[in-house]
């Protein structure tokens, strides 16, 4: 596994792990993995750049277009547009990759450097390990006209809003619509395209100014949404994070909806619609498994991946599946996007409200959300979890106990140096009190010994 390269590309600090010389290289190396026609002599390899509004994203790009470029590789430079805005334009270009500068969800002074392969879709481990390995090898040094040109892609928004708007299966007049953009990406977009989609809109958390990005708006911070939909009376919130890749709802009642309900929600139109593929929803083992039994009751399979959107996207690609997601909020929409779409989600979620004319607190009561408690424990072998014998005992002896509306789960993070101790019931007492014992069990019998 590569160690610069997270789950989601290089994230860290501005000008402290992501620096301008750091940006140069890993775009350097990029050229070479990624555009290997520059090697090759064919024609120049062409690359998509976006970043969101983070001020240290303007030296970033620039770094990365000037990695880009001087290694012979042609830059469409798209400017501020969320990270799926991105996905979609290295597929509608063509062209051979992309780079998408964010943090995400992350507070201002963090950033990232995401690069996407041809066709708008995630890299692998092994070509993230390439990159990094490339990076200890000389520089490619073209010279004259070998050098790539670096252009502004004017209509790149345009596009991006002319196709998510094209996903509409029904228009959204008669409904008022509350939009968050985090003081993001989608600060432009989304009230763009949920207007030319018929619906009434307020707008909040649009403001960027490069340093309030995800400061009290957005799917992190929902309080704001949540009174907005109250006061002007709305039918429905829709919050974004910085980069737009995800999206959580707020009902009409000041409700959160998370990204469960809304796969639940969605599912059921999908599979109503003949679009559903194999009447199947892939999540992560993490989804409540109130949704489970929601899809159950519904004569839906829900095929459980590792926790991460990459995961969902390698379940959704084994079996050629339609929809996908993620609590968090990214869901994914396998006919329109290669990756969670943050502005999608929430324009497919208006169309259904507005298609069956129910309200989004009527439509997600498909779905019984059970209480779940998370515990993460310190201080132990987190390599452990799944081989301890006893452990394992006390997560079988849980499962039987709470039989089929609840289940206990052990999960080592792969951020933090913690355990994880997920434990569902049909109600909050038998939750806390499980997952209680589970994460003592787990404390005693992994604790690490004490340092010195």
């Amino acid at each position: 596994m590569s160690k610069l390269f997270g789950t989601d590309g290089v994230r860290g600090l501005a000008n402290g792990l992501i620096t301008a010389e750091l940006s140069l290289q890993l775009s350097q190396a990029a050229a070479v993995v990624l555009g290997h026609r520059a090697v090759d002599g064919a024609r120049r390899p062409t690359a998509v750049i976006a970043r969101d509004p983070r001020i240290s994203g303007e030296f970033i790009a620039a770094a990365v277009e000037a990695g880009l470029a001087s290694s012979g590789v042609d830059v469409f430079d798209a400017g501020v547009l969320p990270t799926p805005a991105a996905a979609f334009l290295v597929a509608d270009l063509d062209a051979d990759f992309g780079v998408m500068i964010s943090a995400s969800h992350n507070p201002a002074p963090d950033n990232g450097i995401k690069f996407l392969a041809r066709g708008g879709k995630k890299l692998s481990d092994a070509l993230e390990d390439a990159i990094e390995e490339e990076m200890a090898r000389p520089r490619l040094r073209p010279v004259a006209g070998d050098v790539g040109r670096i252009q502004r892609f004017a209509d790149a928004e345009d596009r991006y809003v002319v196709h998510l708007l094209q996903t509409l299966p029904h228009r959204l007049e008669g409904l008022k619509v509350v939009l968050d953009c985090a003081h993001g990406a989608a600060s432009g977009c989304s009230p763009e395209v949920f207007r030319n989609a018929g619906a009434e809109i307020v707008v909040i958390g649009a403001d960027p100014d490069g340093v309030n990005i995800n400061d009290g708006y957005g799917s992190t911070h929902l309080e704001k949404l949540q009174a907005a939909v109250l006061e002007h009376g709305a039918d429905l919130g829709v919050a974004h994070d910085g980069d737009a890749d995800r999206c959580l709802a707020v009902d009409h009642e000041g409700t959160v909806v998370d990204g469960d309900q809304i796969m639940a929600v969605m599912a059921l139109a999908m599979r109503d619609a003949g679009t559903l593929k194999d009447d199947t929803l892939v999540a992560t083992v993490m989804s409540n498994l109130g949704l489970k039994l929601a899809l159950r009751e519904a004569g839906i399979t829900l095929k459980e991946t590792g926790v991460g959107d990459r995961y969902v996207l390698e379940g959704m690609a084994e079996g050629g599946f339609s929809l996908g997601g993620e609590q968090s909020g990214h869901v994914i929409f396998a006919e329109h996007a290669t990756t969670g779409d943050g502005v999608l989600t929430g324009l497919q979620l208006a169309a259904r409200i507005a298609q069956t004319g129910r309200t989004l607190k009527d439509l997600v009561t498909v779905m019984t959300k059970l209480p779940q408690v998370l515990v993460n424990v310190r201080g132990v072998d987190r390599g452990a979890v799944n081989s301890d014998e006893g452990v394992q005992e006390a997560v079988r002896a849980a499962s039987a106990l709470l039989g089929e509306t609840g289940r206990g789960l052990l999960r080592p993070s792969g951020t933090e140096p913690v355990v994880r101790v997920m434990v569902e019931a049909a109600d909050t007492e038998t939750a806390q009190r499980v997952a209680g014992d589970l994460a003592a069990t787990v404390q005693e019998r992994l604790a690490l010994a004490p340092v010195g």
